[in-house]
């Protein structure tokens, strides 16, 4: 029977959508499994396909650099399993941008019945009836959507952009700040706003020279890069 039920597309802020799958890597229990670390869920349009197998080389080719900042890579299409353990292994023979004999290790889930891509708000039907568009979703340790990110079928994604939004989310969590435009690890960050006159005037006349301010709301703390 069609699954018709309506799903309102999680936020950020909610917790992960609950589901089970069968993936290249074995079952999944998500987001169980994956509890304490975090995770980069995102889907693609369909296998065999120009951009996501541009984008899967170049997701796969930097896996040690997502598992040094304890992120995980799971992917999804609304294609079975065997099409996707073909797919993959058809890219270990593609060369593309000096990537070449790349082993796709991270999970790519089946969704055929596309239970998970409604889950995810990943079926637009404006986009296509059949296809799951580019999303990107980044839950946290605990299971929370942190970010959202959404492309267009004809628009390949930039993975040291998500990276670069994994680690600046790490580094709000960890020291309290906000990471200002165009921020890249080692660079000066934003601290929070002054709740009061009183701690808007000690920081505009704060001889700390770890902070500086350019007007009591906008105050940045060095990182000594």
């Amino acid at each position: 029977m069609e699954n018709n039920e309506i799903y309102r597309m999680p936020l950020i802020g909610d917790k992960a959508p609950e589901f089970k799958a069968v993936t290249t890597q074995g079952n999944i229990d998500f987001p169980k499994d994956y509890e304490g670390k975090w995770v980069i869920l995102f889907s693609h349009p369909a296998d065999f396909t120009p951009v996501c197998s541009t984008e899967f080389l170049t997701f796969a080719s930097m896996i040690d650099e997502f598992k040094a900042i304890d992120t995980e890579l799971v992917g999804l299409s609304v294609d079975s399993l065997y099409a996707h353990i073909a797919w993959l292994r058809k890219l270990q023979e593609i060369e593309w941008n000096g990537l070449k004999n790349i082993n796709v290790t991270f999970p790519l889930i089946e969704d055929i019945r596309m239970d998970v891509a409604k889950k995810y708000g990943m079926i637009q039907p404006n986009a296509s009836n059949t296809q799951a568009v580019r999303a990107v979703f980044v839950i946290d340790p605990k299971g929370i959507i942190r970010a959202i990110l959404y492309y267009p079928l004809s628009t390949g994604r930039n993975m040291q952009e998500i990276k670069r939004l994994v680690v600046a989310l790490q580094k709000a969590d960890k020291d309290g700040v906000a990471t200002p435009a165009n921020w890249q690890e080692g660079d000066d960050v934003i601290i929070p706003t002054a709740g009061s006159c009183g701690t808007a005037k000690e920081r505009m006349e704060s001889k700390d020279e770890n902070m500086y301010c350019l007007d009591w709301f906008m105050c940045f703390r060095k990182e000594g890069k």
